[in-house]
């Protein structure tokens, strides 16, 4: 039963028209927040559960308007007209130098919503769920760190007959995020390697959890498409052992391959961050042969995802 009072979360996107969250034409709605730090992360402004400050440097025009307006005094001007900086230990991510920025340097990542707010905007494509057998996809990040607010999502979409998929990682250590696990419909489940030493090198965390919580997903019979993000030195070379595991498990129906890519290298610098990774991306042939060795396990497989 559905409390009086919605649910909230920090939202820092909604995507809506996906084709590669799931099953069919999607909504998903991105949760900030994940107990991982993959080094190769594509979307580093979902990693921390606060709002963060994105500042697009080259947006700047040097009025100064935004000087003023912060209240913890973080962001610097050294000579008037000339770009501003930030210190990041000051910015609370309050957004009000957001809202004065007329070239649209600054953006916050990580808006509080209710579950309210968003499920009304996702009925919006619900024609598109029941045409192409989609739904709403639950993302982030780590959705299920915020698991009131994915639970009462889910049974919003469910008295709406509306499938939910969860996105996870799969390091849920908490009852009240495993209740989501449980209840989704359909896990978008990360595999991003086997050896639990260079699990940890790789993303900050082992993968024992990770592996435990696949294979209950097994044991619950649970509709299954598992993400591989391949990454050349650091888990490409896992690829036959990944494969021969999951053409193991009945509850795997697809398998996304996800080729290492570049594109959100340039979001690191916009948050004051580093992006220390500088791998080739595969070439054709080399994703070809991952898709061939998978497939010849048995496994549905999907190039990106």
């Amino acid at each position: 039963m559905l409390k009086e009072k919605s649910e909230k979360a920090n939202i820092f996107n909604i995507v809506h028209g996906s084709f590669v969250d799931g099953w069919g034409i999607r909504t998903t709605v991105f949760l900030k927040g994940c107990p991982l730090r993959c080094i190769w992360c594509c979307n580093p402004e979902s990693q921390l559960m606060k709002p963060e400050l994105q500042y697009i440097e080259e947006h700047c025009d040097g009025c100064g308007r935004c000087i003023d307006k912060c209240p913890k005094g973080a962001i610097i001007q050294v000579c008037p007209g000339e770009k501003v900086s930030i210190d990041r230990g000051r910015c609370d991510g309050c957004g009000k130098c957001e809202k004065v920025c007329w070239p649209g340097a600054f953006n916050i990542w990580g808006k509080e919503r209710s579950a309210e707010d968003v499920f009304a905007e996702c009925l919006r494509d619900e024609k598109f769920y029941k045409e192409s057998g989609g739904g709403v996809t639950l993302s982030g990040g780590e959705a299920t760190l915020w698991p009131l607010f994915c639970l009462e999502m889910i049974e919003r979409c469910h008295e709406r007959d509306i499938h939910v998929a969860l996105d996870t990682c799969g390091y849920i250590t908490t009852d009240e995020g495993m209740e989501v696990f449980k209840n989704a419909d359909t896990l978008l489940f990360d595999i991003k390697g086997l050896a639990p030493d260079v699990h940890k090198k790789n993303t900050g965390k082992s993968n024992e959890i990770i592996l435990k919580n696949l294979y209950l997903a097994e044991e619950l019979g649970k509709d299954v498409i598992v993400r591989y993000p391949v990454i050349p030195n650091h888990n490409m070379d896992e690829a036959p052992d990944i494969a021969k595991l999951l053409s193991g498990l009945k509850c795997v129906h697809r398998v996304d391959i996800i080729p290492f890519h570049k594109f959100g290298g340039g979001k690191y610098s916009q948050l004051g961050r580093v992006y220390d990774i500088d791998e080739d991306t595969l070439t054709k042939e080399a994703q070809d042969a991952l898709v061939k060795m998978f497939e010849e396990r048995g496994l549905k497989v999907q190039l990106g995802g």
